[in-house]
């Protein structure tokens, strides 16, 4: 009796990421072997929709778009565009500053312990060299690679398809995003690249990674986009284009192409527990990309736009406690003195739902959309706020603010952030205390203020302790934190948070939204359940 198999193409999605594949299958679950004695060389197969009658018999298959049958066409006019950057660093040698290890007087090993303290030339430090890949952009000779290829190195140089090698030097760097630009001063015009949308690009469409993996140099791997937007605390613009293509150590600073050969993502990083590729990979979009080198090219540093402001993400909770219809935009949770918001307008729990006419979803598309806006540009903030005396529980508001320069943003902030603080001293407030939600408050008093650390501008509630098991505890509350206000209503002493509990608990409320201020005075927003 013989057994009827059928071959299945099929495209899976889980947790937001598309996996292209193919399954065979029979009516006992054999898998089928291709014929004996022939060999059947890797495709792509075209995929196919299977749709069910009513019966549960499945209906005619639906053709869909075919993957690429082959990418040699467009790899072929860009091979010589892409590059492998070799980099040697001088770094002190493991021995150095120890005294010399000795053999006994006239011992051969006595050589093989001076060589393990020297390098040739016996100075006490040795080179180390690393590889990485990099892609011309500008026949002239501009090189875009990352960062981290280049870092600390002495000497820098590119090698090209056709085994020529030039020296590189270095245009720019960003480390924030892990983009560096280098220059080479060709004899003739070099095989250039151009960069493509990013944000054109579709979960599932194709993409082609060229680069320098393990010192294998020109090599080109194909995959699909398999998601895109994706934060893997790398970076505070992190926007990655996720990828199957395989990409391996030696890679970073590659391209990654689409199958019109535009360069939409610069190579960066992978997830892998053995240090290999395995088709979770992640490159830089275009998109924030061209911006940044942009810059680095014609200033030689960055210029970003700067709000000024501290924020939070807008969880349900907090946009339950907030009043507002949906769980959008970034919170504001404090005002940078003497930056571009420093002048009333923005408040703290205003929450940015648009800024220069672009929507923000989440707290993270803030950063990156204003650090990609012009330094001293005028733009418009969208917000909503909560207004207490009005009937309305939230007000859609329109500010203008000018933008700074974050570079010297960062720079105010580190100065105000080292400004002196008063020492910490034994002791404990002398207040009454009041135990509610989990944790132990007291009125702010001297000795709360040395004990803790707190400021003479300081003002709220102490929190003295936290149950370990409470949902205060939970959250990340600890000692020493200062409650604001409850329920966006300021309180100066522990009464006033005990009462404004009871009047949450007797109105029906679950939950109460604390604005928690830190010894710092860092702020943000916490929703503890009322037991």
């Amino acid at each position: 009796m013989s057994v009827q198999r059928r071959r299945i193409s099929f495209a899976a999605i889980a947790g937001g990421t598309v996996m292209m594949g193919m399954l065979s299958a029979g009516a006992q679950g054999v898998i089928e072997p291709p014929p004996e004695g022939q060999v059947i060389a890797p495709q792509v197969p075209p995929a196919t929709t299977i749709e069910l009658d009513a019966t549960g018999i499945p209906a005619t298959p639906r053709a869909m778009s075919h993957g690429p049958a082959s990418v040699a066409d467009v790899a072929e006019g860009l091979l010589d565009a892409v590059v492998n950057i070799s980099t040697s660093q001088t770094v002190e040698a493991a021995g150095r500053g120890i005294p010399p290890l000795e053999a006994p007087e006239g011992s051969p090993l006595q050589d093989f312990f001076d060589d393990l303290l020297k390098d040739d030339n016996g100075s006490g430090s040795r080179k180390v060299q690393s590889l990485g890949s990099g892609f011309v952009i500008d026949p002239s000779g501009i090189i875009i690679t990352n960062n981290h290829v280049i870092a600390d190195a002495d000497e820098i140089t590119a090698n090209f398809a056709d085994g020529s090698k030039l020296t590189a030097t270095l245009v720019g760097v960003d480390t924030k995003t892990d983009i560096a630009v280098l220059k080479v001063e060709p004899t003739t015009p070099l095989k250039a690249v151009k960069f493509g949308q990013s944000e054109q690009l579709r979960i599932g469409d194709w993409v082609m990674a060229v680069g320098n993996p393990f010192g294998l140099g020109g090599s080109v791997t194909v995959g699909i986009v398999s998601a895109r937007g994706r934060n893997i605390n790398a970076g505070p613009y992190d926007n990655f284009i996720q990828t199957d293509a395989a990409i391996n150590r030696g890679n970073s600073g590659g391209p990654l192409f689409d199958m019109n050969g535009d360069v939409v993502g610069i190579n960066t990083a992978i997830i892998s527990p053995t240090g290999g590729s395995i088709g979770i990979g992640f490159s830089i979009p275009s998109e924030i990309a061209t911006n940044v080198i942009g810059q680095l090219r014609e200033f030689g540093e960055t210029r970003r736009g700067w709000l000024g402001i501290r924020l939070q993400e807008v969880s349900e909770d907090i946009a339950t406690g907030l009043g507002l219809p949906a769980a959008r935009g970034a919170l504001v949770m404090g005002v940078v003195p003497g930056g571009p918001s420093d002048n009333g307008l923005l408040r703290v729990g205003d929450v940015i739902v648009a800024f220069d006419g672009q929507d923000i979803e989440t707290s993270r598309d803030l950063p990156r959309i204003v650090a990609e806006t012009p330094v001293g540009k005028k733009v418009q903030v969208e917000l909503l706020r909560k207004e207490a005396t009005t009937a309305d529980p939230t007000q859609e508001l329109q500010v203008e603010i000018t933008l700074g320069r974050l570079e010297d943003g960062e720079k105010l902030m580190t100065e105000s952030e080292a400004a002196p603080t008063t020492p910490e001293a034994p002791g404990a407030p002398k207040t009454a205390e009041i135990e509610t939600l989990g944790m132990t408050i007291g009125d702010i008093d001297a000795d709360a203020r040395t004990k803790y650390s707190l400021g003479e501008d300081v003002a709220g509630v102490v929190i003295t302790a936290v149950h370990p098991a409470s949902s205060a505890a939970e959250k990340g509350i600890e000692p020493g934190a200062v409650i604001r206000e409850v329920a966006q209503e300021k309180v100066g002493k522990a009464s006033d948070v005990e009462k404004k509990i009871a009047e949450l608990k007797s109105s029906g409320r679950k939950n109460a939204l604390l604005l928690l201020a830190s010894a710092s005075g860092e702020l943000r927003f916490v929703v503890v359940p009322i037991d």
